[in-house]
């Protein structure tokens, strides 16, 4: 592989991998929005409310079962329970940043 290749290949590489990655721009103020608009009538999406729904994890515990960066793939594609009162949805990439970096400020 010439250099020029390589070169090329590199920026292929960033241009993809940046593509799949939240935005740095992310806003956790709209990730609030979009828990608050989607999410919030069954999961507790704050630092200490139970969740409305029994069965549905708080977002404020999330992180200890995954790191909260692995949903982007899932939340991109549509994500999938084996219940059948969680809707199947998907995020737009600009959503999937501001969510997870509302996510991160509950840690």
């Amino acid at each position: 592989m010439s250099g020029r290749q390589f070169a090329i290949f590199v920026l292929g590489l960033l241009i993809v991998t940046s593509a799949s990655r939240p935005t740095l721009a992310a806003n956790a103020a709209q990730g609030k929005r979009l828990a608050l608009t989607y999410c919030a009538r069954c999961h507790a999406v704050d630092k200490v409310s139970p969740s409305p729904l029994k069965i549905a994890p708080p977002f404020r515990t999330l992180h200890e079962r995954y790191p909260v960066g692995m949903l982007e793939e899932s939340l991109a594609e549509g994500i999938v329970t084996g219940h059948p009162t969680m809707p199947q949805f998907r995020f737009e990439r600009d959503q999937i940043g501001d969510f997870i970096a509302f996510l991160k400020t509950l840690e």
